[in-house]
């Protein structure tokens, strides 16, 4: 078994978590690396084993309990692992794949979880497995249903790229498919058929002309997004097609639910002729930042704090009426690259506000 040293610095061990491969649906080595160092080096810490999670918490009688969780899944690895370190634009890096999104996260997170003795807040931490891909096999949602009590806290914190930033609540996300009908004919002969894919062209005018909204919620301001992003159809090169269709993805702000954001995309195309699906939803966040746990952590940051654009498993915990907040040291816009890389200040930044967050 691989081993793990949580009282390393956490810019080595993210080295060390990084080199452990741990593409979803293949987590086991990494978890159980996880669990073993934490049974051994976390004394005052409960640890439970659930799948490919695993799970720790105090039980020291705080008043108020703070949540500290990340992924131990990547994506496929594009020949990337083991990690490296190198200087680029004058500062230090660690390429690897995970680095981001979020083994850095997952390192400060366990580093503190070895090192504080005495937290101000009682702590539990969640490592959990399958979050890069369909949600149905998103360990959260297994704890949620089989461990509830595991998810009981004053406030969550995601280890996922923000780039040192607190990146609060989370968009909803809609897809809906658009699909048109005409009557197939051959292309020599265009007039006597109904060409369906035409037929998708006064939807993507709506589309282009759409004026997305921009709303401020507890100071963070969401940008709402309706994007045309995927077209289908076609039978032949002389061939007048009868059927077409789109997906469309509606990025919604969080104070919107998904009814009424599938009510707004519905409402964008009304008087279309074509009929219209909602394929897929979830739910965004709302910040959640006047929670007092919550607006603690933002002062222990410096009040750097803006709106998540994208959806997170925040999401899952707002549902559970726990505010929640991203916070890791990883860039989101270079996540799943196959250059991915961490800034080793920024790991050393996390750790520092995190844990003036737990002690002071």
């Amino acid at each position: 078994m691989t081993a793990l040293d949580l009282h390393a610095d956490p810019v080595t061990l993210t080295a060390a978590l990084v080199d452990i491969a741990s593409e979803s649906h293949d987590e086991a080595v990494i978890a159980d690396a996880v669990e073993a160092a934490l049974r051994t080096q976390a004394p005052g810490f409960e640890v439970v084993r659930n799948g490919d999670a695993v799970l720790a918490r105090t039980n020291l009688g705080r008043p108020s309990r703070v949540i500290l969780a990340g992924h131990l899944d990547t994506v496929p690895i594009a020949d990337n692992v083991p990690s490296t370190r190198a200087l680029l634009d004058g500062a230090e890096v660690m390429y690897g794949c995970g680095t981001a999104d979020m083994k850095s996260g997952d390192a400060v997170f366990l580093h503190l979880a070895a090192t504080i003795a005495e937290p101000v807040h009682d702590i539990t931490l969640i490592m959990y497995d399958c979050e890069e891909i369909a949600a149905k096999f998103n360990g959260l949602g297994r704890i949620e249903r089989e461990l509830p009590e595991w998810l009981r806290g004053d406030v969550a914190v995601l280890g996922e790229p923000s780039d040192g930033w607190i990146e609060a609540g989370c968009q909803g996300t809609l897809r809906m498919r658009v699909r048109t009908k005409g009557t197939r004919a051959h292309s020599a002969r265009s007039w006597l058929g109904d060409n369906a894919i035409h037929r998708l062209a006064p939807i993507l005018t709506r589309l282009s002309e759409y004026s997305a909204r921009s709303v401020d919620i507890d100071g963070c301001v969401y940008r709402e997004g309706l994007s045309a992003v995927r077209i289908e159809g076609g039978v032949a090169g002389n061939v007048i097609p009868d059927a077409a269709e789109l997906d469309v993805n509606f990025r919604f702000a969080p104070d919107r639910s998904i009814d009424e954001a599938t009510e707004h995309v519905l409402e964008v195309f009304a008087g279309l002729d074509a009929e219209i699906e909602r394929t897929d939803a979830a739910s965004g966040a709302l910040p959640g930042l006047s929670a007092p746990a919550a607006a603690d952590l933002i002062a222990a940051a410096g009040g750097e704090v803006r709106a998540k654009y994208g959806w997170t498993d925040v999401a899952r915990f707002a549902a559970l009426g726990i505010p929640a907040v991203n916070y890791g040291p990883g860039d989101p816009n270079l996540a799943h690259k196959r250059d991915e890389h961490v800034r080793i200040d920024r790991i050393i930044d996390a750790e520092r506000v995190l844990r003036g967050y737990l002690t002071a």
